[in-house]
């Protein structure tokens, strides 16, 4: 079985194509070369889009019972090659190979799960009266382009690509340049479970290609995840062509903690919060807010955990994604000392080497800052690192206050033995996630989006379908005459 791509380039059409300049991938762990890949031109972007246009009426007229059957038949797929995926994902990430393949298995599961979905996308009868007869069609919007981060890269192809072509659009994907590859194959998969040439294209490359992409005049539909400033951009330029967005774009999100939780179990919940892929998850437990009777045991325990990792390729954690994302956490790191805020634990960078390679050894311990006060920059801005700052309140209302206090609204948690307190809270949190005594509560089969600047629309359980059906309304007439607009 391969880890290797045999050829690196976008795929159109259902083959791989030519594409312009290329980018090279390496393992961020050790600075390896993976691949090259060509990237898309606008002139490979221009030859993807029509392909998916040409692709849809065909896709969107395929019986929903066997377009279901394909869709269940790629999540098949993807667990027959889930070693291979995970692996490719693994070197290509950056993140440890147990954990690639925990996101293998969810890809799958995101196809076997939309596919039962296909044959029971339905309408509904609208009661006007007895002259006439009204109801609604849901179809797909046609050509939905996704822009995919590099923090999970095959695994959120999978949780864009299944619902979109479950109801019945073809999609154009670009992933991040530093981890093309996991997309690139899994096209190839969904072409091997039957998914007819053209519904399925990847576009390999960077800003440049996904600015030709979210602007072109053939697109339908835009998904994104990734930073604020970029889905801004595409919030401005889908405007202007007057098309629906799926923006989902991180968050800061705090973790309650109450005396009356157990410290021990939120301190393992936290840490794999946090520490899980070096920290680069959006919905990440970045922010402690821990009640101040309990905060020095919550950081004896916490700081145990923290140093209990095991740094390395297969190890508990692995690297930052690149050079850029290692840089911007260390930054992080010295504005949090130059803020005041107390480096408990971790902030090395162990096997950085100005002196050597230059590509690979993006290592950074796990850190926990103390003594947080909440308008700090660690407190309030996305570090997308292994970085936790713990922050403490006396009171419900304070612990509120700092929870809402900045301008992220994808998750939150609250660790505590009161079931009142734990379901008033979850109603007063300003977060379109809220997890009660652990961590990535979600699902697959649960809805996942943010509040605020965290993002517009939701991914993952049958809320996602709404992102990629639009409604139709039909209206018979059946008497005599008609009514005026308005009426």
């Amino acid at each position: 079985m391969s880890n290797q791509l045999t050829q690196h380039g976008p795929y159109v059409g259902g083959e791989r194509v030519a594409g312009g300049e290329t980018l090279t991938t390496r393992n961020p762990g050790t600075g390896e070369v993976i691949a090259t890949v060509e990237t898309a031109d606008g002139a490979v972007v221009d030859d993807a889009v029509a392909a998916a246009r040409e692709a849809f009426p065909d896709w969107r007229d395929t019986d929903p019972d066997r377009r279901g059957r394909i869709v269940y038949r790629v999540g098949q797929l993807v667990r027959e090659h889930r070693d291979e995926l995970a692996t490719l994902e693994s070197r290509d990430q950056g993140k440890p190979r147990s954990q690639a393949h925990s996101d293998m298995g969810g890809a799958a599961r995101y196809f076997e799960y939309y596919a039962g979905a296909a044959d029971k996308l339905e309408g509904r009868s609208v009661p006007v009266g007895t002259g006439g007869v009204d109801y609604t069609i849901r179809e797909p919007y046609g050509v939905s382009a996704q822009v995919t981060p590099w923090n999970f890269p095959g695994n959120l192809f999978a949780r864009g690509v299944a619902p979109a072509l479950v109801a019945g659009n073809t999609v154009v994907v670009k992933p991040a340049p530093q981890t093309p590859l996991s997309s690139l194959r899994l096209a190839e998969l969904c072409s091997e479970a039957g998914v007819p040439d053209g519904v399925v294209n990847v576009v390999p490359g960077a800003g440049d290609t996904g600015e030709k992409l979210v602007g072109h005049d053939g697109v339908d539909q835009v998904t994104f995840t990734g930073s604020v400033p970029t889905g801004q951009a595409i919030m401005r330029e889908s405007a202007s062509h007057v098309r629906p967005v799926t923006l989902e774009l991180g968050g800061k999100n705090p973790a309650l903690v109450y005396p009356d939780a157990d410290i021990e179990e939120v301190a393992d919940e936290i840490a794999t919060g946090i520490f899980t892929n070096a920290g680069q998850v959006c919905s990440a437990s970045d922010r402690a807010v821990v009640h101040e009777s309990v905060v020095d045991e919550f950081l004896d325990v916490i700081v145990e955990r923290a140093e209990n990792y095991e740094l390395g390729p297969n190890a508990d954690m692995g690297p930052l994604c690149s050079r850029e994302q290692f840089e911007r956490v260390v930054d992080y790191i010295e504005v949090g000392e130059t803020e005041g805020a107390r480096l408990v634990t971790g902030g090395g960078t162990p096997e950085a080497d100005p002196g050597g390679n230059e590509e690979g050894g993006f290592y950074v311990e796990p850190t926990v800052f103390a003594d947080v006060d909440p308008e700090m920059r660690i407190a309030q801005e996305e570090i997308f690192g292994p970085v936790l700052t713990v922050l403490t309140f006396s009171d419900t209302e304070e612990a509120v206050d700092i929870a809402n206090g900045t301008e992220y609204g994808l998750t939150a948690g609250v660790f505590t033995g009161d079931v009142s307190r734990a379901h008033t809270l979850a109603r007063r949190l300003e977060a379109g996630n809220v997890y009660i005594n652990g961590w990535f509560g979600d699902t697959n089969q649960t809805p996942f989006g943010g509040y605020g600047k965290s993002g517009i629309g939701r991914e993952k359980g049958l809320e996602a379908l709404e992102s990629y059906l639009q409604t139709k309304n039909v209206a018979v007439d059946l008497g005599e005459g008609g009514t005026l607009p308005g009426a």
